[in-house]
């Protein structure tokens, strides 16, 4: 039986990067636009469409440049594994004492280390390969879509956050609101990222809030630069 000890997280890593990322680009990428554009003195209407504009744009964007990437550490995984395969029917002595070399090296006898290796081959030895020589498993691989799909919807979660505060907010005080609202909004991304990994919660509220407040603030300030505003 299984105890909060027991609990592992290396299953989520695919799709949690991909999703703090995400999430945390959306909030702050929208708000600082929005902030930028309130701060150079644009109207009300126009700080809405620029950030359903640049919400639809930039999720558009995570999504293809998250699945580009991901899919090229999945080619590379491919041709590890072909690789390996050919080498597995080209010279199986070989690749067998290369296995069990490298359980020696982690602190198996040469005897145990034998059997352990011809055993693991026998039932599986592209598996044990791409596990123990490769660093490759099931868990861990990579996977393009998934990694997409999670990046460009916590993007749009994200986003959607500055919107509905710019957009239930009186003109005079969009900046004010989108501000407080992506900086609350930030904290609560960085303590569920931190929560779900299993780091210290209020480090990862703060490393989060603290990157985000400086973006925010950056934005202000180019924005304050070329005021538009009569």
């Amino acid at each position: 039986m299984s105890n909060a000890s027991d609990i592992h997280r290396s299953h989520r890593v695919g799709w949690l990067r991909a999703a703090v990322l995400g999430a945390n680009d959306g909030i702050v990428s929208i708000a600082g636009l929005m902030v930028g554009v309130t701060a150079a003195g644009a109207d009300h209407r126009t700080v809405l469409v620029t950030g359903v504009a640049g919400t639809v744009a930039a999720a558009m964007s995570m999504a293809a440049g998250e699945y580009v990437s991901v899919q090229s550490q999945a080619d590379t995984e491919r041709a590890d594994l072909a690789t390996e395969r050919r080498q597995l029917r080209e010279a199986p002595h070989r690749e067998l004492e290369e296995l069990a070399g490298i359980y020696r090296r982690r602190g198996l006898d040469p005897a145990l280390a034998g059997q352990v290796a011809a055993q693991l081959t026998a039932h599986d030895a592209l598996a044990a390969h791409a596990r123990d020589e490769l660093g490759l498993s099931e868990t861990l691989r990579a996977r393009p879509l998934q990694a997409a799909l999670a990046s460009a919807a916590a993007f749009l979660v994200g986003a959607a956050l500055p919107i509905v505060a710019a957009l239930l907010s009186p003109p005079a005080r969009v900046e004010a609101l989108v501000w407080a609202s992506t900086v609350i909004g930030l904290l609560l991304s960085g303590a569920l990222a931190a929560h779900a990994g299993g780091a210290p919660v209020l480090r990862g509220a703060l490393r989060v809030g603290f990157w985000g407040v400086l973006a925010m603030a950056a934005a202000s300030l180019i924005g304050r630069l070329f005021d538009v505003s009569v």
